[in-house]
């Protein structure tokens, strides 16, 4: 069974011979095959061969396409700064303005770094369609609004001006969905949706402004015939109610939220993802106690569960730790 076959299975709640591991490797990756951060955002090629590389040394069971939250920003009008080690740094077009039409509503097949991104997905479908899952990306609405506008300007815009933040939040919505149909057409199988900054808002402003629009782009994702993955960084305690509304088909959770709290929230039907800390478990901890963090968490959450850190992992992860992380885990049905 190949890396795609044992992702798409478990999807389908079907029974596999292990459990998936779709670690995020960037930084890691880069400096892994001798290159850094400002080439592998910059550069597709340096992108696609590091994570490669990285799933054929470790055994992964998807390429990934992810790389800093900017490709849509760039399309937006931001001046974008790239940095050997660390990621990318981004103006904010509309930090001294509402005046959206002050902005480019981005093209992704004409925007140099949302077209960077595509040219990774045709890479990859090119050579490893069928053998490996493939996983685009795309910024939610929350995370884009407060690229655009920096995030506490967009923070008091969700609190003092809700009409405002709502037209900003939809337009990203309708950048968003077409750039995910790009990359679906390209050949993704997964569109995963980073909006971090939904970890620092109320549960109800989330339910009332943003996850309807999360949810309006998982449900053009699923009719594209792609799978949706929410990544949201941080505690999502607080937001589990509207998560377990948006109809995602995989959950990434960090290493402070309960995965028991989790799968309660969102059932059998959806994969989670996580959590061990990336920085306490995978980088500093020990191979064994990696594999019995991994153990643990399993028996916590149960099927469909596919094996991954809370969030990136960190560039200074040993070798030996890595691997550890991608050991072969039995299903247990």
């Amino acid at each position: 069974m190949n890396g795609y076959e044992r992702y798409t299975r478990i999807m389908k709640g079907e029974q596999v011979d292990y459990l998936p591991r779709t670690p995020i490797l960037m930084q890691y990756a880069a400096e892994y095959i001798g290159s850094d951060y400002a080439a592998f955002a910059s550069d597709y090629r340096i992108l696609t061969k590091s994570n490669v590389e990285c799933a054929k040394e470790f055994g992964f069971d998807q390429l990934s396409c992810i790389s800093d939250p900017y490709r849509e920003t760039q399309g937006f009008g931001s001046t974008i700064e790239y940095v050997k080690d660390g990621p990318p740094r981004s103006s904010h077009p509309l930090a001294e303005t509402k005046d959206l039409s002050v902005i480019s509503k981005p093209d992704p097949t004409r925007s140099d770094r949302m077209r960077d991104r595509i040219n990774a997905v045709d890479a990859y479908r090119r050579d490893f369609q069928g053998e490996y899952s493939i996983l685009g990306w795309i910024e939610g609405p929350a995370a884009e609004a407060a690229d655009l506008r920096g995030v506490i300007t967009f923070l008091i815009d969700l609190l003092d001006d809700d009409v405002f933040a709502g037209e900003l939040m939809d337009l990203c919505v309708d950048v968003g969905i077409a750039f995910a149909r790009a990359q679906i057409e390209a050949g993704v199988d997964t569109v995963g949706m980073g909006d971090a900054i939904a970890s620092q808002i109320d549960p109800r402003t989330y339910e009332r402004l943003i996850q309807p629009r999360e949810k309006r782009i998982v449900k053009a994702i699923h009719n594209m015939g792609a799978l949706a993955k929410l990544h949201i960084c941080g505690n999502i305690t607080h937001l589990l109610p509207g998560i377990s509304d948006l109809g995602v088909d995989i959950i990434d959770v960090d290493h402070m939220v309960s995965m028991a709290a989790v799968r309660e929230a969102v059932g059998r039907e959806v994969a989670i993802s996580g959590n061990m800390d990336p920085v306490s478990v995978v980088m500093d901890g020990t191979p064994d106690e990696i594999r019995k963090a991994i153990a643990d968490v399993y028996a916590e959450v149960g099927n469909p569960y596919i094996v991954n850190a809370g969030c990136e992992i960190p560039a200074r992860t040993p070798v030996e730790n890595l691997r550890a992380l991608c050991e072969p885990v039995p299903y247990e049905s």
